[in-house]
């Protein structure tokens, strides 16, 4: 009999399969060898009884399956000619002779039954996240390490290791202590924990790497620690401690990556919430909030999220874009780029119009630096995300109201008290109530080039949102007396959006030019041609429509662009 191995990176090698035991495994003393970081030292065992041959999991972290059936540690079954074994990503096969290999396991039908199935055998989901096509590689290799990592007999040990390093640290009260001197003091403890318990350890797990799964329990975010630590994942989404999924390059993935149960996720949640004066719990069972990189944070807890504890983590880049690099991505050509500098430039306002995850902040943190320097910028958001540089900034963020229900600042009252603070530029992250009346009065009062964000797909579309958050701050107005105020305080609506393929785009801007009658009328002066076929989803082109506020600064002799840009 001979035994087929197909390695994790597809070549194939020959065993005999002579012995009456044989150990498979990574390790070199193994009888049965196979190259994968996946695979345990000692993976499983090959018994030979009476010319029959079983195969037994010696408790690997990965799991070894016989024909799709994964096997309970310590489990034996018969492994007859032909069956295709899995370990981990390698395969096994056991063959009269060493012809060809089937990589896919045969399906079993009633008169092939496996003779250590009684019943038919049902195919047990996969224990690691499928190799999703597409999927950026450094994001699949951290999945399967940690997938393969976090097995049940580990995770148990990293639950009762953190709470036992938390007894002799004393952290269930750990305030007043900085971040930096708390993890210096857990790194001591579990140096210590290591060498007093490290032999309870399974024998495929590396000391360094359960070290790091420790600290990320105690004092970071649990297993999805190394997903916020990814560049290239830009949102992680907990729905419940069994599924995580993440956006990585404008796409979503299931990871396969679990909390070890709904208690640890909560304790996570807390430790974001609490440290900026935020609380969770039943009676505030949804709260916003930012990790120390700014990142953005929302959680929603039982009894509201039935599912159990839902948490939402979106990236803060710590790189900031810059307008050519948006360039580079396709988000707009360099003549839409000239234009959007010179329109902040001349205090132009500006609403950035876009669904979720379109980049309506990546967008107006670009725009923000096109603002000279010396001119006094001040920012209202509610969670704050925006990366500005200048000197002469204020920053402010809404507060919610505390355990009592008192102590609330609203973005409307930031974007009130930011009248009398002097700005040149009032930035507001995001309009989604009534602070649109305030800002539009700004807008309208002598404070020029103010630029702000709002949830929207069209620009009319950001037009009807405007008017119904204006018509949230409680006064009765005409709507015709709203539509004039929109059309005098707005000159320029751009559109963000995320296209299929994951891109985001800007795919129209356009110029507000006034009203007529009840209407409020606009010109486009780019757009995004959408297009079947090839590589790109379309193109920008220019509409060769000049704006009037571009003619006006050419009469002015202060237009610092070529009207060629409006012909590209």
């Amino acid at each position: 009999m001979k035994l087929i191995l197909i390695h994790a990176d597809g070549s194939k090698t020959t065993v005999d399969a002579a012995r009456e035991m044989m150990l498979v495994g990574r390790s070199p003393e193994c009888d049965v060898q196979l190259k994968s970081s996946r695979v345990s030292r000692k993976h499983a065992e090959i018994r030979c009884f009476n010319d029959c041959f079983y195969i037994k999991d010696m408790g690997s972290a990965a799991g070894t399956s016989v024909a799709g059936r994964a096997l309970s540690a310590g489990e034996a079954c018969e492994l007859t000619p032909g069956t295709t074994v899995t370990l981990a990503d390698c395969q096994m096969v056991l063959r009269d002779t060493a012809e060809e290999v089937v990589a896919a396991p045969p399906v079993a039908t009633p008169e092939e039954k496996p003779a250590f199935a009684p019943t038919p055998i049902a195919e047990t989901p996969a224990p690691h996240p499928p190799k999703y096509e597409g999927i950026p590689p450094e994001v699949q290799k951290v999945l399967s390490e940690t997938c393969a990592f976090y097995t049940a007999s580990t995770t148990k040990l990293v639950a009762e290791f953190r709470e036992e390093i938390r007894e002799r640290l004393n952290l269930k009260d750990d305030q007043g202590q900085s971040l930096e001197e708390l993890r210096a003091k857990v790194k001591v403890a579990i140096h210590q924990i290591l060498v007093d318990e490290g032999h309870r350890l399974p024998l495929d797990v590396a000391k360094d790497r359960f070290a790091k799964a420790l600290m990320d329990s105690v004092i970071d975010y649990g297993p999805i620690t190394p997903l916020l630590e990814m560049d290239v994942v830009s949102e992680v989404m907990v729905n419940g401690p069994d599924c995580i999924f993440i956006e990585a390059k404008g796409k979503m993935y299931e990871t396969g990556i679990t909390f070890s149960s709904e208690d640890e996720l909560m304790m996570v949640i807390r430790r974001i919430v609490e440290p900026i004066g935020r609380h969770v719990d039943d009676a505030s069972p949804m709260v916003d909030a930012r990790l120390p990189d700014g990142s953005r944070v929302n959680a929603v807890i039982r009894p509201l999220s039935l599912g159990g504890a839902a948490l939402t983590i979106r990236k803060f880049k710590k790189d900031k874009l810059t307008v050519s690099e948006l360039c580079q991505f396709g988000s707009l050509t360099p003549a839409m780029a000239e234009f959007l500098q010179e329109a902040v430039r001349s205090k132009q306002n500006i609403v950035v119009s876009g669904g979720t995850g379109s980049g309506k902040t990546t967008l107006l943190n670009v725009l923000s630096h096109f603002i000279p320097e010396g001119e006094r910028v001040i920012t209202v958001e509610d969670a704050a995300e925006l990366q500005l540089t200048h000197r002469n900034l204020v920053r402010m963020e809404a507060r919610p109201a505390n355990i009592e229900g008192k102590g609330r600042v609203t973005i409307r009252d930031l974007v009130v008290n930011t009248l009398r603070m002097r700005p040149d530029r009032i930035i507001v992250g995001e309009c989604r109530g009534p602070e649109a009346l305030d800002m539009l009065q700004a807008m309208n009062t002598g404070h020029d080039g103010s630029l702000t964000t709002l949830h929207a797909n069209n620009p009319r579309e950001a037009l009807t949102r405007l008017e119904n958050m204006v018509m949230m701050a409680g006064y009765d107005l005409p709507m015709k007396a709203i539509r004039e105020q929109i059309a005098s305080a707005v000159k320029l609506i751009v559109q963000q959006t995320r296209l299929p393929d994951g891109s985001r785009k800007i795919v129209r801007i356009e110029e507000i030019d006034g009203i007529e009658g009840e209407t409020i009328l606009t010109t486009p002066i780019f757009e995004f041609v959408e297009q079947r076929g090839g590589d790109s989803m379309g193109y920008h082109r220019a509409t060769q429509n000049i704006p009037k506020f571009i003619t006006a600064l050419k009469e002015a002799n202060k237009l610092n662009i070529s009207l060629s840009v409006f012909a590209q």
